[in-house]
């Protein structure tokens, strides 16, 4: 007796998904690209032979979108290229490999390690059950893994990396990967230093926007007044009191650029001026002096009067309203 399954009709027929694919690559992948993987997962099943101008027409996508998709799937080694065509890859082993890959290097003394830090562990499950509801891909895991080794951020710190990048609706690996780049660059290890780093942006946010409304612009700073800014604040010390001195005292002068408030400042920085009081004795004290010289011009006649060795503070503080 032979026994034969009928084929299923293509109305009634399912083209499956690894719940991988949703973890890994849903969220960092275009529509378009996406589009075009589901197609040819679709086409798979029935060993269809297919050409590149038959899935433009089909899905309505340019020629060049086409290209570019499968090139994308290739190089996430997702599809493979053959002489006959392109193999469709399973997803699972290939997180399974990439699992695995990053592990084999490791020392079983690291292993032992990481399996007897149970803070760690507890740290890793708060990630999983606040930022993926329970069900965060294996390869984040080996991520978060060398994160820590990479940066040396405590837990807490690990957390609020997520934290961050979560509320910002940028939970992928290149957002973490750069923001996570940036806070090591600030020196930050434990949840003390993040809390300071934390502290000292919302100061300079402050200041951002109180040197924006006092020079009355309507755009935002570029990056390069912002930077300007952060060596008055950060390496200068200086708080709005003193710069606010410069914003003032430049009324008179046109649009005035951040070059000319850098070199103010930096000028009242190197003579040493901590206060806005010293600032201001020093201003007091150069209005007195120009009074000086320019009764002596007009005692000794301009032609005659032999010009004192200010040239380069009077450059400075030409046309500032003393």
């Amino acid at each position: 007796m032979k026994l034969e399954q009928n084929d299923t009709p293509l109305l009634f027929s399912n083209t499956e998904l690894p719940d991988v694919f949703f973890t890994e690559y849903l969220s960092q992948s275009s529509g378009d690209f996406i589009k075009v993987y589901l197609y040819l997962i679709f086409l798979s099943k029935y060993g269809k032979d297919v050409k590149i101008n038959d899935l433009s027409k089909k899905l309505e996508l340019p020629l060049k979108t086409i290209q570019d998709s499968i090139k994308y799937w290739e190089d996430l080694g997702v599809i493979t290229k053959k002489n006959t065509g392109y193999i469709i890859n399973d997803l699972q082993e290939i997180e399974l490999h990439k699992l695995y890959k990053p592990r084999v290097s490791l020392s079983p003394e690291t292993l032992q390690q990481t399996a007897k830090n149970q803070y760690r562990a507890k740290a890793i499950e708060n990630i999983n059950n606040e930022f993926f509801q329970g069900i965060m891909s294996p390869s984040w895991y080996s991520d978060i893994d060398l994160w820590f080794k990479k940066y040396g951020f405590d837990e807490e710190v690990m957390i609020a990396l997520f934290r961050y990048c979560y509320n910002r609706s940028a939970l992928h690996r290149n957002y973490i990967q750069a923001v996570a780049d940036a806070w090591a660059k600030n020196n930050i290890k434990t949840f003390n230093d993040l809390d300071s780093y934390f502290e000292k942006q919302e100061k300079l946010n402050v200041l951002y926007k109180s040197i924006t409304k006092k020079l009355g612009y309507t755009r935002p700073l570029t990056q390069y007044e912002q930077a300007y800014i952060d060596k008055w604040s950060l390496d200068y010390n200086y708080n709005l009191s003193i710069i606010e001195i410069a914003l003032k005292k430049t009324t008179s002068k046109a649009n005035p650029s951040f070059d000319y408030l850098d070199k103010l400042l930096t000028d009242w920085h190197d003579r040493g001026f901590k206060t806005p009081e010293q600032v201001q004795s020093f201003l007091a004290e150069l209005k007195q002096k120009n009074r000086n010289v320019k009764d002596l011009e007009k005692k000794a006649g301009y032609n005659n009067y032999e010009q004192r060795t200010y040239d380069n503070l009077n450059n400075l503080y030409a046309n500032f309203n003393l």
